[in-house]
């Protein structure tokens, strides 16, 4: 981005600033939000822009984005009322740990991939004071996802698998410990191995890179749009899917396929 378009975009971001100080002054839904309320929306928000990246929907993602910037400059906009923060401590605050965590542009310090550079941010964290490797992954994140974060996080402190060959066969492994315990029925045991075959599978997902919780969403797009297909196909028919066997279901499902 050149200096024009820089200072345009200072320009756009001190309105919007001014846009938040009015809002706050003279609207009735916006003097009385707080963090809390604020909260489950900044939540929503962000799974709206993770859905448009899934589409990749380059309008919506614009629009998404922008709603995620709002919100950043509405909890700025909180904290200078409490005399906490403003949006000027929430950047500057960004840019020394921008500049304090890549001593490779900022430093001497010399990388030779994206890997190691993951890896050096991973020390400089410890450095800061943070006790544990894993204590940046939030508690409540998804399953799923943080999963996958907490293996990401390990790898960056050299806590990891040499090759995918040995994670796939823990996979296997893995597998076949839980067949053996559904052949028990040990209820507690099932979930235990079921559990540590998707920690497995995740972890494999890393060595293909592929990011398990977009794969998994495409996945249930595809199935949301075939079996939606089906039930319009069958209303088209004046047919009750309740009453189809699975056969039946299976020529529009292929159908679907097809179109795709």
């Amino acid at each position: 981005m050149g200096k024009d378009k820089h200072k345009e975009a200072l320009e756009s971001f001190g309105k919007l600033l001014e846009i938040m100080d009015d809002l706050r002054e003279k609207c009735p839904w916006d003097k009385k939000q707080t963090y809390e309320t604020l909260r489950h929306l900044t939540i929503e928000e962000t799974y709206e822009l993770a859905d448009a990246i899934i589409e990749n929907n380059s309008d919506e993602i614009k629009k998404e984005v922008g709603d995620l910037l709002l919100h950043i400059v509405f909890y700025a906009k909180i904290g200078s009322e409490e005399k906490a923060f403003d949006i000027k401590d929430v950047i500057d605050s960004l840019n020394e740990k921008l500049i304090r965590r890549h001593p490779h542009i900022y430093g001497d310090e010399k990388v030779s991939s994206s890997e190691q550079v993951k890896e050096n941010w991973e020390q400089i964290k410890l450095k800061e004071g943070r006790k544990s490797t894993l204590s940046g992954v939030p508690k409540t994140l998804p399953a799923l996802v943080k999963a996958y974060r907490i293996q990401d996080k390990a790898r960056g402190v050299g806590f990891d698998w040499e090759n995918r060959e040995q994670v796939w066969k823990k996979v296997e492994e893995e597998i076949e410990e839980l067949k053996e315990e559904l052949k028990n029925n040990n209820r507690e045991r099932i979930e235990q191995e079921f559990g540590d075959t998707l920690f497995a599978l995740i972890n494999y997902s890393r060595f293909i890179d592929v990011n398990p919780e977009s794969a998994l969403e495409r996945t249930n797009k595809k199935f949301i749009n075939r079996f939606q297909y089906i039930e319009e196909k069958v209303l088209q028919q004046g047919k009750d899917l309740r009453k189809m066997t699975l056969k039946e279901m299976d020529v529009f499902w292929n159908e679907a396929k097809k179109q795709e």
